[in-house]
């Protein structure tokens, strides 16, 4: 036999030699004493691991979060979620070359991935998702040749992605997404012809789309989305990935038109290409793709007009806000009958809304506003809406009147008709809004009373109505809005006293009533009772005692700002008028009555320094 043979053979021989010793030494016995060991390195003993223990070594297939398999020994470890604290480096892979799925997801372990995890040679699944792993991924990884599931998703892994990791050919499950990690050298990865979902979401990617993915024809999924990726979308995504259901590529730098091949995606569910810098036409083509439940385009550049979509019949969110879509609305998007989700705000949108969108009786969130829409609201498609939580109108040029059938809408939440040319009274059918959070109908030609109902909506915390034309009074009934946050009603024609119960709105931060014709006293308590942060009386008739909690509750706080030392000193008659102003504050703090100024004195001194404007200093900010 020659020397060379000699030689083989002996190697030969103590790699027969180790495996037999591995073979021995990964007994039950000693995979139990492993775990024990690794467990009394937890910062925390978490009580469900009690069966992890000396006292019951013989029985390791009975051990929480253990399987076994036929031989006895170890092949799942499952500890998703068990709130672990610990490391990776005290674990003893040598010991579990039987193990098959290995589950740490959910848990508090950090450092390092040791190296030694290349040695679970039979592993087929892994999972350590939202971790606090840091460092490089290692590539031993690649030596886990059965690995058909790998999740490193949210961990703090950085460095490049490892193209060893495209040797895992059987892997069809992949993420690595929410992490640091920075883009390799794509040309270095291989094709997976097994990988059907992928994603590198919320990394550091950036240049260029990763070229392997385009020949990974079995992808399903694929989401690249929070990177910095750039370039054309390449045309192979929409010619080569065929089987797609899920694309993500939102809020990158992907730049240039929207393939027209976008059609050959037949199987897509979900389409998200938001925050990009795409731009042109909308294929029309969009609107074969049947299978779309979703789609999302919004903060990108394209322009033209919204394709026709009415062949979408399983499409239940369509976002298409911030671009610069200048036409009408279709009315065949009236047909997307399953539709929950319509955004087609801040874009060049015109003319009147299409009666179609009426079919639309699934909406739950509507958002047309900052467009050029106008025409009036139809009292049918209000009246069909019945399902809406979130009415967005604003910014446009809506005339007529506010219909009452608004009163039908009530699991609204949010209400905005601001900024348009609505007019006519308040319906007092708002009062059947119940859930109504947030209304808005600040900027248009409303007229009459605020209806007495608006007083009933317990669950209000934003109340905005000013620039209008209201009249009438404020009555005691406010005190029903314990919700109430911020009320601005300034610039209408409301006239009357203050109600004393203002003052015990229990929420209230901020009101303004400025630019009225409110008269007579605020009420002495006024701020006392609540953390108010801004209050504007200013161009009232007002007249009295400024309450003391109004002045020393908050507006003293403006006065350092003013006087804020790193500011130049004010000089001549702007320095007459800071002094006036402090003045004034320091005489609203006296703890006598008769110390502090009136609202006549106030006022006098005022109109003698700024020609006719009334009680500016009640106008406070904080």
């Amino acid at each position: 036999m020659t020397s060379s043979k000699k030689t083989y053979l002996f190697l030969f021989q103590i790699l027969l030699f180790s495996l037999l010793v591995l073979k021995i030494t990964a007994s039950p016995r000693t995979q139990a004493e492993a775990l024990i060991k690794w467990k009394n390195t937890f910062s925390f003993q978490p009580s469900y691991l009690a069966s992890w223990s000396l006292t019951n070594i013989n029985n390791l297939c009975s051990w929480t979060s253990i399987v076994c398999d036929s031989t006895g020994t170890v092949s799942e470890i499952n500890l998703s979620g068990e709130n672990i604290t610990g490391v990776l480096t005290e674990f003893n892979f040598t010991e579990f070359a039987t193990l098959t799925r290995f589950d740490l997801s959910s848990n508090n372990i950090d450092r390092d991935i040791p190296s030694a995890i290349g040695s679970l040679a039979n592993l087929a699944y892994l999972d350590l998702s939202s971790n606090f792993f840091e460092g490089i991924i290692p590539s031993d990884i690649a030596r886990l040749t059965e690995l058909e599931y790998l999740n490193l998703f949210d961990n703090y892994f950085n460095g490049t992605v490892p193209h060893q990791l495209s040797n895992l050919q059987k892997v069809w499950y992949l993420d690595l997404g929410a992490n640091l990690l920075e883009s390799p050298d794509w040309s270095n990865f291989s094709a997976m012809p097994s990988l059907q979902h992928l994603s590198l979401y919320g990394n550091e990617l950036h240049l260029e789309f990763p070229s392997f993915v385009l020949n990974c024809r079995n992808l399903t999924y694929l989401d690249l989305s929070l990177n910095k990726l750039s370039g054309q979308i390449p045309e192979l995504v929409f010619t080569n990935l065929g089987k797609l259901q899920y694309l993500n590529l939102t809020e990158n730098q992907f730049h240039g038109p929207l393939s027209t091949n976008i059609s050959k995606l037949s199987n897509l569910v979900h389409l998200r290409f938001a925050s990009n810098k795409l731009s042109g036409p909308i294929p029309e083509d969009i609107g074969l793709l049947s299978d779309l439940q979703l789609i999302e385009l919004f903060n990108n550049s394209f322009s033209g007009k919204i394709p026709s979509l009415g062949q979408l019949k399983k499409l239940r969110i369509l976002d298409l806000s911030l671009n610069a879509l200048n036409s009408t609305i279709p009315s065949e998007l009236g047909l997307c009958t399953n539709l929950t989700y319509l955004a087609l705000a801040i874009n060049q949108l015109s003319g009147e809304l299409p009666l179609s969108l009426s079919n639309l009786i699934k909406l739950s969130e509507l958002g047309l506003s900052d467009n050029l829409l106008s025409g009036e609201i139809s009292p049918d498609l209000i009246s069909s809406w019945t399902e809406l939580v979130s009415l967005q109108l604003q910014n446009n040029s809506f005339t007529g009147k506010i219909p009452p059938e608004i009163g039908l809408l009530t699991n609204l939440n949010y209400l905005y008709l601001y900024n348009n040319k609505l007019s006519g009274p308040i319906p007092s059918e708002f009062g059947s809004l119940i859930n109504l959070a947030s209304l808005d109908l600040s900027g248009n030609q409303l007229s009459g009373p605020i209806p007495k109902t608006l007083w009933d909506l317990t669950n209000l915390q934003g109340l905005q109505l000013f620039s209008n034309n209201l009249s009438g009074t404020i009555p005691p009934e406010i005190e029903n809005l314990a919700s109430l946050v911020t009320f601005d009603g300034n610039t209408n024609q409301l006239y009357g006293e203050l109600p004393q119960n203002i003052s015990r709105l229990p929420s209230l931060k901020s009101i303004s009533l400025f630019t009225n014709n409110f008269s007579g006293s605020i009420p002495r308590d006024f701020g006392k009772h609540i953390q108010l942060t801004y209050v504007s009386f200013s161009n009232n008739s007002f007249s009295g005692e400024l309450p003391p909690e109004l002045c020393s509750g908050f507006a003293l706080e403006d006065f350092g700002d003013v006087l804020d030392q790193r500011l130049p000193p004010p000089t001549g008659q702007l320095a007459e008028e800071v002094m006036f102003v402090v003045n004034v504050a320091l005489g609203c703090t006296d703890t006598t009555p008769e110390g502090r100024p009136s609202m006549r004195f106030v006022a006098q001194e005022l109109s003698a320094k700024t020609q006719g404007n009334h009680n500016k200093l009640t106008s406070c900010r904080k």
